[in-house]
Formats: structure tokens, sequence, C-alpha cells
């Protein structure tokens, strides 16, 4: 028996990738050798139609599409591929150099499962693979897609810190999180939207990718749809679903009300609980934030800064008529419960502004930044942590009081 007849026969094509011209992708090339070895191949687009129709292409697991600015006239034939690729449950990963947010919007539409910004950035591709190779049954179990239970829209919680470092993020992170962990047999769905597009930390605190669909989505809000609302979401342990801040520094005025109220909305479709961290700073928007949260809390601390600046909101807010009523004063790093003079500083504080401070949030210590540089909550850096504690609490009270309106209802 000759030796030509025991060699192997070559490996299947688990992957392949379709553009005008695969060279001008040279980081695509170098990131599918490295997720997949050998077993990819490369068509053009035309190849891509008639490859789709025979039987070599039922053993491929996703389809990488490269294409940019120049491909926006092919646009029906690349919807035809994906469509094709739809139909043999091929998954489709689309790769975008400089095209324009409404033909990312067409094909996103047309069936694309996962959109990733040419130049790729550091292991991404191998990310969005991962993404896609997710079971069906924890892809099911997040919830992105289906609507909140009984047409009831989810519930905006904001955290506003009325000073830098007075823990806002900090609160946002965590209790978003605890209410995420509040039930083991029908856990709510949670998502939390950093709305600090220059310096928001939240994908820092969870050790997340900032990533550039971030930044398309706000862009062109108008044309935006589930599909490309989760396209800019990632997720955390599968459990918290997160949009983070962009990967650039943004002016905070690039964005409207109408684009705020427009994220908003999606999210309170598709989440019990929506989390927004905000920025320091008042913009236009603001208002938009505080009208559609059921509470909004705000972080100061015992300080001249945070009274001078809880002065300065409250006469912002009553000067355009806003629904002062749903701000929630939280005192970041309270005295202990054996500080009789500093519980008397508290109360001291609160009446010569005129406000209740209605959380003390006790001073987590070095705890608190360590678990946000290893990327990782209170409750699983230091789960007996004081301020973890209280956090718990709070997404306990608020998890109990939002069952009991549902039921009322």
């Amino acid at each position: 028996m000759s030796s030509a007849m025991n060699q192997p026969e070559p490996s299947p094509l688990v992957a392949c990738t379709i553009s005008r011209d695969v060279t001008n992708f040279d980081l695509l090339i170098e990131d599918m050798e490295a997720a997949v070895g050998e077993a990819w191949g490369d068509l053009g687009f035309p190849e891509a139609l008639a490859f789709m129709g025979q039987l070599d292409a039922e053993t491929l697991e996703f389809v990488a599409i490269a294409i940019d600015d120049e491909d926006e006239d092919r646009l029906p034939m690349i919807g035809e591929i994906i469509d094709l690729a739809g139909k043999l449950r091929i998954k489709v990963i689309l790769i975008a150099d400089d095209v324009s947010p409404s033909a990312l919007h067409t094909l996103l539409r047309q069936g694309a499962d996962e959109f990733v910004p040419y130049p790729l950035p550091e292991g991404e591709l191998q990310a969005a693979i991962d993404r896609l190779r997710q079971p069906a049954a924890q892809a099911a179990q997040s919830g992105v897609i289906a609507p909140v239970a009984n047409g009831q829209e989810g519930v905006v919680l904001v955290a506003h810190g009325l000073a830098g470092g007075t823990g806002a993020t900090t609160l946002a992170v965590n209790l978003a999180w605890e209410l995420a962990n509040i039930s083991k047999d029908k856990a709510p769905r949670v998502c939390i939207l950093d709305m600090g597009l220059q310096f928001g930390s939240v994908a820092t605190c969870l050790d997340l990718p900032r990533r550039d669909p971030v930044f398309e989505m706000w862009s062109d809000t108008e044309t935006m749809d589930e599909e490309i609302f989760k396209q800019a979401l990632v997720s955390y342990q599968d459990r918290l679903w997160v949009l983070t801040a962009p990967p650039e520094m943004l002016p905070l005025d690039m964005i409207t009300t109408d684009d705020v109220q427009r994220v908003l909305d999606q999210a309170r479709r598709h989440f019990d609980y929506v989390i927004v961290d905000m920025p320091n700073t008042l913009v236009q928007w603001t208002e938009t934030v505080l009208c559609a949260a059921q509470v909004y809390f705000v972080t100061l601390e015992m300080d001249m800064r945070s009274a001078q600046n809880t002065l300065r909101l409250k006469r912002a807010l009553k000067a355009e008529d806003l629904p002062i009523e749903r701000l929630r004063y939280c005192m970041n790093r309270a005295p202990k419960f054996t500080d009789m003079s500093g519980k008397s500083r508290v109360k001291r504080m609160a009446e010569s502004l005129e406000i209740g401070i209605e959380l003390q949030l006790p001073d987590g210590g070095k705890a608190v930044s360590q678990g946000a540089d290893h990327g990782l909550p209170l409750a699983s850096s230091a789960p007996k942590n004081p301020l973890r504690k209280e956090i718990a609490k709070l997404a306990a009270s608020l998890h109990a009081l939002g069952k009991s309106d549902v039921e009322a209802a």
C-alpha cells in the first residue's frame, strides 16, 4: 500500500473571510491565523455567494465579512451573503473600516451577529468568536433581547457624585452587581450605563474592554435598534450587562437629550434594573436622566466642597423646576456607629443644607480601590467589607420595594 493512501484528509474549514481584497485587512489575517490556525479560507463576494450553495459550506462555524467605504455600493450582495449564512446557521462577524453608520445598521439588521471595527483592537476578534460560541442557553438566560416580563419597563437608578471621589461609581457598580445576584432562582436582568463619556471608569472597575461599537451607537442613535444596542453592550460573568464609556474621550455635548432618551428607552425595555453612572458635570441631558429615574442617588462627603456643591445643585434644579424630590443623598465614608461626634456633624450638615441624608455608606478602606484595580465588585473581592454589606442591604430593599409595586399593580 502506497504512502499516499495513508495521507490524512485535510481538515475541514471552520471559518472563512469574505472581502473585496483580504490583503487590505492584514491585521485580520493575523488574527484569523491566531484564532483558527489554518482551518480557514478566503473568498471574494461573488465567490462567497457560490460557495454558500456547496456542501463544503456546511462545515463553517463563522464567516468574517471585511468591508470598507468602497464596498458600500455592494451592500445588496453582502446582505444576500449574510442571509444565506443565516439559513445555514453560520455566524457572521462584520469587520468594518470607515463605513457609514447607516451601512452598518443595514447589515446588522440583515443578520450579522457581531461587529468589530478595523483596525482590529487587540484580542477583539477572539472575543467576538468566543461570544459566538457562547452556549445558546446562556444567551437566552442573559435576556438581552427579550422584553421585560409583564410589559413592565425597567427601574432606572442613578448615581451622581457631587464631587470627585465621593464613591458614585463604586455605588453604581456594586449596586448593579448586588441586584444582578439578588436571587439564585429568578435573578433580575440588570445593566449599567456609563455616561461618563470622558472619564467613565465602570469598565475599569469590572475589567471590561472599551469597545468602538459604543461610539458607533452614540454617533447615530436615530437608526439604533435593539440589535445595535446589544452589540454595544459587554457582559460581566454573564449576569451583568454594561454599556462602557467609549474608548476615546468625547465632549459631553456630543450626545443630545434625544440620544440619551433613546438609549434609556432601549435599556428599560430589556432590563429590570438600569443603573446609570453619571458624570459629575451637569449637562443638557442631565434633566433627561433625572426625569427618567425612579431614584437619583447623589453622593457627598463631610467636607466643604460637598456642602457647597449640594447647595449649587439644589439651586440649579429649582431654577429649572425639575423634580428635586427624586434626589436621595448618600454620605460616603460615613462615621462608624460608635462615632457619636461624627454622627452629630452629619446631622448638623444635613440641617444646614436642608436635606435628608437617607443613606450612610461606611468607609470601605483600601479594599475598595484594590477591588476596582483588579476589576472585581466588592462581593467578590471583599464580601465581608462593611461598605459591601450596606450596598447589599440597599439592593435588597430596592428589590423588595420593586416586587411589592409590581404585585400591587
